[in-house]
């Protein structure tokens, strides 16, 4: 149901972290290297078949100059999520942000945050619970985790200070 690529194997320690959350949500995903510059007739074709594979939703993870997310959504008529990946190459991961968050008018790609994969595997995850209530279920206990573990902390925290 997801697309997970990235322009390079040295993308794949950042890109991990979309593809265990998705596991954790037993959602079924696919995993490849799809390099915008190196490859793209690759990019090309995956971009325009992934739809009828079975994806809904694509993660694009690059580094650099990182216009593999913008020119998979060109393509796409999926959404397409991106993640800038700090790479050898960047400048801090600036030239990766701003190549993925610069988008123009009519070719959307939604962005997170430098490195943030796994934001990217959950915001896929709430797309696909649109339609499916299983997994909307799955969401909202996800979300009162993240509660629960934010109030553990709390207390925690509150008892040093006694």
């Amino acid at each position: 149901m997801v697309g997970i690529i990235m322009g390079s194997d040295s993308d794949l320690p950042v890109m991990q972290d979309a593809a265990d959350f998705l596991q954790s949500m037993d959602i079924p995903f696919e995993l490849d290297i799809v390099s915008a510059h190196r490859t793209p007739q690759r990019m090309f074709e995956y971009a325009k078949s992934a739809h009828e594979r079975g994806i809904r939703v694509i993660i694009a993870g690059a580094g650099g100059a990182a216009h593999l997310p913008g020119m998979v959504a060109a393509i796409s008529p999926l959404p397409v999520i991106g993640v800038p990946v700090k790479s050898s190459n960047s400048i801090d991961g600036w030239d990766s942000m701003l190549s993925i968050l610069q988008m123009p008018n009519g070719v959307p790609v939604a962005t997170v945050a430098l490195n943030a994969a796994k934001n990217a595997g959950i915001l896929a995850t709430q797309i696909l619970a649109t339609a499916d209530e299983d997994l909307l279920r799955k969401v909202i206990a996800y979300k009162e985790s993240l509660r629960s573990m934010v109030e553990e902390k709390a207390q925690k925290v509150g008892k040093r200070n006694q």
